[in-house]
């Protein structure tokens, strides 16, 4: 029995993770970074790591960041195994040729649109999806079809608002810090276009709580048909 047309296509189990303050702010003034987790937090987010296929983040976090995106098996106690593989959402190519995702330690794939004419290194897979902007629906199927089953997404704020707001999310993890920063430039946990009412929010169940250190980790899962995605 064939499948229809217009069924939505496979994609992994999509894990979205963060840490952030009490009011919600994954980091300080204008995104300067903040150390949010704890030791333990930080032992939790290296196991979902590790068990995942792939990591995902945006450039905007490469730029500011420079992340390795490895596991750190050392937290774990753990000799070195198995490493995700690296994605970054890069719609014009503006990941910096030093950048860290690029040294070819790990298999790496950047996502980006028709419109970038950025070459990477050879060790490097380049993925376009999107004609001006990287489209997520199409990104995830390409993943899916590349064999990655579990993808976990860790940011920046855009990506995060873009994944929740489609709904293109399984589970979402955040570790609430004992902390709280305030102030209009320190990027939340969403952005976006603003909710003129909750026919425009995503409501999500949450299915776990507990404390972990200093703070505590709620997770969530998306409850069906709370939004329809975003134009």
């Amino acid at each position: 029995m064939g499948t229809p047309a217009d069924a939505p296509p496979r994609r992994p189990f999509v894990w979205v993770n963060c840490a952030a303050s009490l009011d919600g702010r994954l980091a300080y003034a204008g995104g300067t970074r903040a150390h949010l987790s704890g030791p333990e937090d930080l032992v939790r987010v290296q196991r979902l790591r590790a068990n995942s296929d792939a990591i995902l983040v945006g450039v905007g976090t490469i730029l500011k960041d420079d992340p390795s995106l490895r596991v750190h098996w050392d937290l774990l106690g753990e000799p070195p195994g198995r490493s995700p593989t690296r994605i970054v959402l890069d719609s014009e190519g503006r990941t910096p040729h030093g950048a860290k995702v690029l040294d070819g330690t790990t298999p790496t794939i950047v996502a980006t649109s028709e419109r970038s004419t950025r070459t990477f290194p050879t060790s490097v897979h380049a993925i376009v999806a999107g004609r001006t902007r990287v489209d997520l629906e199409v990104l995830f199927a390409r993943l899916y079809e590349r064999g990655i089953r579990r993808l976990m997404v860790e940011g920046g704020a855009e990506v995060l608002s873009s994944i929740i707001r489609a709904g293109l999310f399984d589970r979402m993890t955040i570790y609430y810090a004992p902390v709280v920063i305030g102030g209009a430039s320190a990027p939340p946990i969403a952005r976006g276009p603003e909710s003129r009412g909750p026919e425009e929010t995503r409501a999500v169940d949450l299915v776990g709580l507990e404390r972990v250190g200093e703070g505590y980790v709620a997770t969530y899962a998306p409850r069906t048909g709370s939004m329809a995605p975003q134009p």
